[in-house]
Order: C-alpha cells, then sequence, then structure tokens
C-alpha cells in the first residue's frame, strides 16, 4: 500500500497510510499532526517515507508540533522523536514534561 509522498513504495506503513483514526490537529505538504493512538499525545508525522527528514522539514515539524500543543493544550512538552513502534518512517511525539501518556491531559476550550 502506499500513502501520501510514497510513490511506489511497496511495503505497507501505517503512516504512510495517514489513517483517520484518532483526531488531527493540523495537516500540510511535509507533515500532519494528530492524537497518537498509543499515548494519546499529539504526533508529528513526515509525509516522506524514510528516517531523516531535511533540516529544513525536522524545523517545521517541530514548530508545527508546538504551534499544536499551545493551542489545544495546556501541558509545556518536549519532543521526543525516538521511534519505538514504527521505527522506518519518521515521527514525533509531544510528550507532556515529567511525562511520557497523555491519558486525561486537560485540552484547551474549542
Amino acid at each position: 500500500m502506499t500513502g501520501p509522498g510514497v510513490a511506489g513504495e511497496a511495503k505497507h506503513c501505517d503512516l504512510c497510510e495517514a489513517a483517520r483514526i484518532t483526531p488531527w490537529f493540523h495537516e500540510d505538504a511535509i507533515c500532519w499532526i494528530a492524537e497518537c493512538e498509543i499515548c494519546a499525545v499529539p504526533m508529528v508525522v513526515w509525509r516522506d517515507h524514510g528516517v531523516s527528514p531535511p533540516e529544513e522539514s525536522l524545523s517545521h515539524m517541530h514548530t508545527q508540533l508546538a504551534a499544536v500543543v499551545a493551542e489545544h493544550f495546556t501541558f509545556e512538552h518536549y519532543v521526543d522523536d525516538n521511534m519505538r513502534n514504527i521505527p522506518d518512517h519518521y515521527h514525533a511525539h509531544a510528550r507532556p514534561k515529567g511525562g511520557f501518556f497523555g491519558h486525561n491531559l486537560r485540552r484547551r476550550d474549542a
């Protein structure tokens, strides 16, 4: 199966598929940001399949992730880009400082 920006990618990749199974906060030509299905924190995903985004794309993704946290949540965050479950597609989580999971974290009123 292929996904956005993954022309010819033969191997199935859940992040390339970009299924909308949790709330999405942002999307553009470089990345998308949604709530992580496992840990319930915002997660930015590079639209290209690979683990080494160019510095410009990396900076863009981290800036967008910080903007989503500031707009929708009430916690300070750190960027965790240890790709534990899907190690071959760049993604990073906005984890609450002093924590790991986001279950029951307060969101700002919409």
